[in-house]
């Protein structure tokens, strides 16, 4: 059986969805699923579903939200399988499953590929990996699920690690010299992630490597006037600074600024600008 998280959570059996339809019992789903082949405990399970107003019955009734879980899961692999994927397990409940069978352990292994080609000056395959990870989402974590604070706090999580493959991607693009074909992309990038200065930078870049100065110079003033509308802020030195390179470049008749074209994100304005700072998930 595969799992499914980055996206509507789907549980899929010979390309068969099988999804459980009940709210809690999907949330009980997700919780096992993100702590695959690990044990949740009960208390995790009960501040997930009631938070501070659990009932009294909340042990018995968890109980049978994972009952209806593996009543759920055995019309598709049969009781025994069921069974075997839902174990229970002092002090909770462990689902095993192969890595293989959920797209977020694809995602991981895939994501630590293109960073260790990254590292190694591998574009190229840097970009292709990155590529093959963004791919396996299909919309936002966990979409369909009515998230408690625990899984509140995965989906956050997991929205961080998907803007951090996103700018590895971006980055390798840029290194490879793909100004041109980025721009398009670049524009829908920065109106999903509007606060993300990085990569309004690499649009500002990508335009004027391309000889769209005008351009390049009214995406400074797009994102210039976002910030001090949206947070009172103006842009950060190292945007400032791409800014004035390429006034500098024009005024000198170059063609671009000096400054690299793919530099790291710009974590000196921190996450409430979007940044990725990559914290672990929330345990169980």
């Amino acid at each position: 059986m595969e799992f499914k998280l980055l996206g509507p959570l789907e549980a899929i059996h010979n390309r068969r969805v099988c999804t459980p339809r009940a709210p809690k019992v999907k949330k009980v789903l997700a919780l096992l699923l993100l702590r695959a082949n690990q044990v949740v405990g009960l208390d995790s399970f009960i501040e997930e579903l009631w938070g501070d107003k659990s009932p009294q019955t909340a042990v018995t009734t968890t109980q049978t939200y994972v009952y209806h879980l593996r009543k759920s899961l055995g019309r598709a692999v049969g009781p025994d399988q069921a069974e075997h994927l839902v174990e229970t397990a002092a002090p909770g409940y462990v689902l095993r499953v192969d890595d293989e069978n959920i797209d977020l352990k694809q995602f991981d292994w895939v994501i630590s590929r293109a960073q260790a080609s990254a590292k190694a000056n591998r574009f190229k395959e840097t970009a292709r990996y990155a590529e093959e990870a963004l791919a396996l989402w299909t919309g936002a974590p966990l979409a369909g699920v009515d998230c408690g604070s625990f899984l509140n706090g995965y989906v956050a999580n997991l929205e961080e690690r998907h803007t951090a493959a996103l700018e590895l991607r971006v980055h390798a693009e840029m290194q490879l010299g793909n100004y041109r074909e980025m721009i398009a992309e670049l524009r829908s990038i920065v109106t999903v992630h509007p606060l993300n200065e990085w990569f309004h930078a690499q649009l500002i870049m990508a335009l004027n490597m391309s000889g769209r100065r005008s351009e390049a110079l009214r995406a400074y003033q797009t994102v210039r006037d976002l910030l001090r509308r949206e947070l009172g802020l103006d842009p950060s030195p190292e945007l400032w600074q791409l800014h004035q390179e390429i006034l500098a470049a024009d005024a000198h008749g170059r063609g671009a600024p000096s400054t690299s074209p793919a530099r790291g994100p710009l974590a000196s304005r921190g996450a409430a600008l979007g940044f990725v700072h990559h914290q672990p998930a929330p345990a169980l």
